[in-house]
């Protein structure tokens, strides 16, 4: 209860979209839901815990990896004029 208002303020901003914190924070725990559930899935196709941990480890790296050079490819193409997509949808 003493850390709800602090929470509240870290977590959303004046326009009421996430901030970066929470958004940061939502990143990290989708990692780790992502990461766990390929866990899972190498356990029951190897049936060894060893090899099932060892997939997920480097899970965890390759998809940072993967998606940080996504984001670049993404962040290269060019932006849409406002103008321009107002005329795709008219």
């Amino acid at each position: 209860m003493i850390l709800d208002q602090p929470l509240k303020k870290l977590f959303s901003s004046k326009s009421g979209r996430d901030s970066n914190a929470k958004s940061l924070l939502k990143s990290i725990s989708w990692r780790i839901v992502g990461t766990i559930d390929t866990i899972i899935i190498s356990y029951f196709v190897t049936g060894q815990l060893v090899m099932a941990l060892s997939i997920g480890s480097v899970e965890v790296f390759s998809k940072i990896i993967l998606y940080y050079f996504h984001e670049r490819v993404w962040e290269s193409t060019p932006k849409a004029q406002a103008d321009d997509t107002q005329k795709e949808y008219a």
